[in-house]
């Protein structure tokens, strides 16, 4: 019975394996960078938002904000399918809430990069390119 439907859904299976090989290489490479650029004390100050380029100019400060969220969405959307398919999906969720904008993401992201194994990965990341580990305030 399986072997039929996978016989049937052969095209779309070669699209999910294919999906997930890419998802997981590019997180692979991108996640490394992303987290090294981050700066050390991200959860430990609470910077404003906004710098004073997207006051000057609102409608790019506008498309600043709507690319950024949509980047974030990706990648969040990325991290949870991660959860299931190979590849740090809880590191990815978190660096994609940092780029969102809604109520409460302040508190999710220290909840999660609060975690042992997820702080450990982010440092040892941060650690092979050379920047100094997060500071994340204790609970």
């Amino acid at each position: 019975m399986w072997l039929e439907w996978v016989q049937e859904n052969q095209q779309s299976l070669w699209w999910v394996a294919g999906s997930s090989t890419a998802l997981f290489v590019g997180t692979l490479l991108v996640m490394p960078f992303v987290v090294a650029r981050m700066p050390a004390d991200y959860f430990a100050v609470n910077r404003p938002p906004g710098g004073t380029y997207r006051q000057r100019h609102p409608a790019i400060g506008l498309s600043v904000v709507f690319l950024k969220n949509v980047v974030g969405a990706v990648f969040v959307f990325t991290g949870v399918l991660m959860l299931v398919l190979p590849g740090p999906g809880v590191i990815t969720i978190l660096v994609g809430l940092t780029l969102l904008d809604f109520p409460g993401k302040r508190a999710l992201e220290l909840r999660i990069a609060g975690q042992r194994h997820v702080l450990l990965a982010i440092n040892w990341m941060r650690k092979r390119a050379d920047r100094p580990p997060l500071i994340v305030p204790e609970r």
